[in-house]
Protein backbone atom coordinates (compact mmCIF):
# COMPACT_ATOMS: atom_id res chain seq x y z
CA UNK A 1 0.00 0.00 0.00
CA UNK A 2 1.32 3.38 -0.95
CA UNK A 3 1.70 6.59 1.47
CA UNK A 4 -1.32 8.88 1.23
CA UNK A 5 -4.17 6.02 -0.72
CA UNK A 6 -5.89 6.71 3.00
CA UNK A 7 -5.92 10.23 4.11
CA UNK A 8 -7.73 11.27 7.23
CA UNK A 9 -8.38 15.06 7.79
CA UNK A 10 -9.09 17.03 11.00
CA UNK A 11 -9.72 20.34 12.00
CA UNK A 12 -7.73 20.37 14.92
CA UNK A 13 -5.76 17.77 17.37
CA UNK A 14 -3.72 17.41 20.01
CA UNK A 15 -0.94 15.95 17.86
CA UNK A 16 -1.35 14.17 14.64
CA UNK A 17 1.27 11.52 16.07
CA UNK A 18 -0.78 10.74 19.35
CA UNK A 19 -3.81 10.64 16.28
CA UNK A 20 -2.26 8.24 14.25
CA UNK A 21 -1.10 6.11 17.32
CA UNK A 22 -4.53 5.29 18.40
CA UNK A 23 -5.55 4.45 14.82
CA UNK A 24 -2.47 2.04 14.83
CA UNK A 25 -2.99 0.16 17.80
CA UNK A 26 -6.98 -0.26 16.14
CA UNK A 27 -5.35 -1.98 12.70
CA UNK A 28 -4.98 0.98 10.47
CA UNK A 29 -3.13 0.09 7.06
CA UNK A 30 0.13 0.86 6.41
CA UNK A 31 0.36 4.36 4.61
CA UNK A 32 -2.15 5.49 6.28
CA UNK A 33 -1.93 9.44 7.03
CA UNK A 34 -3.36 11.60 9.46
CA UNK A 35 -3.49 15.70 8.47
CA UNK A 36 -4.81 18.69 11.09
CA UNK A 37 -5.10 22.35 10.35
CA UNK A 38 -3.35 22.80 14.14
CA UNK A 39 -2.18 21.05 16.78
CA UNK A 40 -3.09 22.06 20.85
CA UNK A 41 -0.18 20.06 22.00
CA UNK A 42 1.77 19.22 19.30
CA UNK A 43 5.40 18.07 20.15
CA UNK A 44 8.99 17.90 18.41
CA UNK A 45 11.28 15.73 19.68
CA UNK A 46 12.99 15.30 23.67
CA UNK A 47 9.61 16.57 24.73
CA UNK A 48 9.63 20.25 23.33
CA UNK A 49 6.91 21.84 22.17
CA UNK A 50 6.08 22.40 17.84
CA UNK A 51 3.83 25.37 17.76
CA UNK A 52 1.01 24.92 15.11
CA UNK A 53 -0.64 27.59 14.53
CA UNK A 54 -3.66 27.07 13.09
CA UNK A 55 -4.08 27.15 9.05
CA UNK A 56 -0.20 28.46 8.75
CA UNK A 57 1.41 25.09 8.61
CA UNK A 58 1.51 21.56 7.38
CA UNK A 59 1.03 19.21 10.37
CA UNK A 60 0.68 15.16 9.45
CA UNK A 61 1.63 11.73 10.60
CA UNK A 62 2.14 8.70 8.80
CA UNK A 63 1.50 5.02 9.96
CA UNK A 64 4.47 2.42 8.75
CA UNK A 65 4.90 -0.79 9.64
CA UNK A 66 7.93 -1.94 7.44
CA UNK A 67 9.83 -5.32 7.96
CA UNK A 68 13.46 -3.50 7.40
CA UNK A 69 13.77 -3.02 11.34
CA UNK A 70 16.84 -0.15 11.16
CA UNK A 71 14.41 2.37 11.87
CA UNK A 72 16.74 5.24 12.98
CA UNK A 73 17.32 6.10 8.83
CA UNK A 74 13.18 6.99 8.74
CA UNK A 75 13.79 10.61 10.06
CA UNK A 76 16.95 10.96 7.80
CA UNK A 77 14.65 9.51 4.80
CA UNK A 78 11.79 11.88 5.70
CA UNK A 79 14.00 14.44 5.87
CA UNK A 80 15.07 13.54 2.10
CA UNK A 81 11.41 13.53 0.91
CA UNK A 82 10.59 17.03 2.38
CA UNK A 83 13.47 18.64 0.94
CA UNK A 84 12.69 17.05 -2.75
CA UNK A 85 9.17 18.35 -2.32
CA UNK A 86 9.94 21.91 -1.50
CA UNK A 87 12.71 21.74 -4.07
CA UNK A 88 10.25 20.34 -6.47
CA UNK A 89 6.84 23.20 -5.69
CA UNK A 90 8.84 26.24 -4.69
CA UNK A 91 13.00 25.75 -6.44
CA UNK A 92 13.80 26.30 -2.65
CA UNK A 93 17.08 24.24 -1.95
CA UNK A 94 17.11 23.96 2.31
CA UNK A 95 19.28 21.76 4.30
CA UNK A 96 18.75 18.62 6.68
CA UNK A 97 20.30 19.02 10.13
CA UNK A 98 21.09 15.11 11.96
CA UNK A 99 19.01 13.48 12.71
CA UNK A 100 15.45 15.33 11.92
CA UNK A 101 15.50 19.23 11.18
CA UNK A 102 14.59 21.17 8.05
CA UNK A 103 16.57 24.01 8.14
CA UNK A 104 16.88 26.82 5.78
CA UNK A 105 20.61 28.81 7.02
CA UNK A 106 20.49 28.42 10.47
CA UNK A 107 16.76 28.76 11.41
CA UNK A 108 14.66 26.00 11.83
CA UNK A 109 11.77 25.57 8.82
CA UNK A 110 10.37 22.27 10.08
CA UNK A 111 10.79 19.03 11.76
CA UNK A 112 10.31 15.10 11.54
CA UNK A 113 9.09 13.39 14.56
CA UNK A 114 9.42 9.21 14.75
CA UNK A 115 8.07 6.85 17.40
CA UNK A 116 8.15 3.61 17.45
CA UNK A 117 5.91 0.52 18.88
CA UNK A 118 7.62 -3.05 18.96
CA UNK A 119 6.55 -6.97 19.00
CA UNK A 120 9.77 -8.35 20.64
CA UNK A 121 12.11 -7.78 17.82
CA UNK A 122 9.99 -7.07 15.11
CA UNK A 123 8.60 -3.35 14.16
CA UNK A 124 4.38 -3.14 15.25
CA UNK A 125 4.28 0.41 13.79
CA UNK A 126 6.55 3.83 13.02
CA UNK A 127 4.47 6.78 13.41
CA UNK A 128 6.36 9.62 11.14
CA UNK A 129 5.41 13.22 12.10
CA UNK A 130 6.18 15.80 9.89
CA UNK A 131 5.78 19.04 11.14
CA UNK A 132 6.66 22.20 8.13
CA UNK A 133 6.43 26.19 8.87
CA UNK A 134 4.28 27.10 5.53
CA UNK A 135 2.91 31.31 6.23
CA UNK A 136 4.01 32.09 9.44
CA UNK A 137 4.78 36.08 10.03
CA UNK A 138 7.31 36.43 12.59
CA UNK A 139 5.10 37.51 15.35
CA UNK A 140 3.50 34.19 14.95
CA UNK A 141 6.09 32.35 16.42
CA UNK A 142 6.76 32.53 20.78
CA UNK A 143 8.99 34.87 21.77
CA UNK A 144 11.55 32.62 22.48
CA UNK A 145 11.58 30.75 19.46
CA UNK A 146 11.41 34.02 16.83
CA UNK A 147 14.93 34.47 15.98
CA UNK A 148 15.70 30.63 15.38
CA UNK A 149 12.24 30.22 13.73
CA UNK A 150 10.96 30.66 9.92
CA UNK A 151 8.30 29.86 7.35
CA UNK A 152 8.32 29.37 3.77
CA UNK A 153 6.40 32.49 3.27
CA UNK A 154 9.20 34.05 5.36
CA UNK A 155 11.82 32.57 3.03
CA UNK A 156 9.95 33.07 -0.43
CA UNK A 157 7.97 35.94 0.17
CA UNK A 158 5.14 33.78 -1.43
CA UNK A 159 2.06 31.84 -0.29
CA UNK A 160 2.50 27.96 -1.03
CA UNK A 161 0.72 25.92 -2.72
CA UNK A 162 -0.13 23.04 -0.22
CA UNK A 163 -2.23 21.17 -2.29
CA UNK A 164 0.83 20.76 -4.55
CA UNK A 165 3.41 20.99 -1.77
CA UNK A 166 1.74 17.67 -1.05
CA UNK A 167 1.69 16.04 -4.45
CA UNK A 168 5.57 16.40 -4.32
CA UNK A 169 5.85 15.34 -0.53
CA UNK A 170 4.09 12.04 -1.40
CA UNK A 171 5.90 11.30 -4.43
CA UNK A 172 8.82 11.74 -2.86
CA UNK A 173 8.21 9.43 0.15
CA UNK A 174 7.12 6.73 -1.69
CA UNK A 175 10.26 6.74 -3.55
CA UNK A 176 12.22 6.71 -0.57
CA UNK A 177 10.62 4.76 1.87
CA UNK A 178 10.33 2.09 -1.12
CA UNK A 179 14.29 2.12 -0.64
CA UNK A 180 14.45 1.83 2.63
CA UNK A 181 12.49 -1.23 2.37
CA UNK A 182 14.54 -2.66 -0.20
CA UNK A 183 17.27 -2.77 2.16
CA UNK A 184 19.23 0.32 0.42
CA UNK A 185 20.13 2.79 3.16
CA UNK A 186 23.20 3.45 1.31
CA UNK A 187 21.46 5.39 -0.89
CA UNK A 188 19.47 7.17 2.43
CA UNK A 189 22.75 7.70 4.33
CA UNK A 190 24.86 9.49 1.13
CA UNK A 191 21.65 11.23 0.19
CA UNK A 192 21.63 12.94 3.63
CA UNK A 193 25.16 13.45 4.12
CA UNK A 194 25.34 14.95 0.61
CA UNK A 195 22.36 17.55 1.72
CA UNK A 196 23.94 17.81 5.77
CA UNK A 197 23.98 21.35 7.37
CA UNK A 198 27.19 19.53 9.07
CA UNK A 199 30.27 19.61 6.48
CA UNK A 200 32.43 16.76 6.76
CA UNK A 201 35.88 17.69 9.01
CA UNK A 202 34.31 20.33 10.89
CA UNK A 203 34.27 20.45 14.80
CA UNK A 204 30.70 19.82 16.61
CA UNK A 205 30.37 19.17 20.26
CA UNK A 206 27.58 16.30 21.58
CA UNK A 207 26.09 16.63 24.42
CA UNK A 208 24.98 13.35 25.50
CA UNK A 209 23.82 11.41 29.15
CA UNK A 210 27.22 11.24 29.35
CA UNK A 211 28.70 14.53 29.33
CA UNK A 212 29.92 16.89 26.70
CA UNK A 213 32.20 14.70 23.36
CA UNK A 214 33.61 17.34 21.14
CA UNK A 215 35.18 15.61 17.59
CA UNK A 216 35.31 15.81 14.35
CA UNK A 217 32.52 15.09 12.08
CA UNK A 218 33.04 11.78 9.90
CA UNK A 219 29.22 11.45 8.38
CA UNK A 220 26.31 9.61 9.17
CA UNK A 221 26.91 5.37 9.65
CA UNK A 222 24.51 2.60 7.87
CA UNK A 223 22.35 2.22 10.94
CA UNK A 224 21.50 5.92 10.68
CA UNK A 225 24.24 7.39 13.68
CA UNK A 226 26.22 10.43 13.38
CA UNK A 227 29.65 9.80 13.89
CA UNK A 228 32.13 11.50 15.33
CA UNK A 229 36.07 11.22 15.92
CA UNK A 230 37.85 12.44 19.02
CA UNK A 231 41.23 11.55 19.91
CA UNK A 232 41.40 9.19 16.60
CA UNK A 233 38.21 7.04 18.53
CA UNK A 234 35.08 7.21 16.19
CA UNK A 235 31.92 6.79 17.90
CA UNK A 236 28.45 6.77 16.40
CA UNK A 237 25.90 8.48 18.45
CA UNK A 238 22.07 8.14 17.61
CA UNK A 239 19.28 10.29 18.22
CA UNK A 240 17.38 8.94 21.40
CA UNK A 241 20.78 9.60 23.31
CA UNK A 242 21.64 13.34 22.45
CA UNK A 243 20.68 16.56 24.36
CA UNK A 244 21.88 18.67 21.88
CA UNK A 245 24.65 19.80 19.06
CA UNK A 246 26.71 22.52 19.07
CA UNK A 247 29.27 24.02 16.28
CA UNK A 248 31.93 26.75 16.14
CA UNK A 249 31.50 27.69 12.53
CA UNK A 250 29.40 31.46 11.61
CA UNK A 251 26.10 31.77 12.18
CA UNK A 252 23.46 32.98 9.63
CA UNK A 253 20.69 35.19 10.00
CA UNK A 254 17.07 32.84 9.11
CA UNK A 255 15.58 36.03 7.06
Amino acid sequence: MKIREIIYRVESCSSTNDLAREMAIEGAQEGTVIISKEQTKGRGTKGRSWYSVKNKGLYLSIILRPENSNISLLPLMAGLAVKEAIFKTLKLSIGLRWPNDLIWKDCKLGGILSESSFLGNRVNYIILGIGLNLSQKKEDFPEEIRSIATSLKLITGKIVDEAALLRNLWKALNRWYLLFCQGQGHKIVWSFEKNSIFPPGKKITVESEKGLTTGIYRGIDSFGGLILEAGRKKTSFFSTEIKAITHEWRERKCF
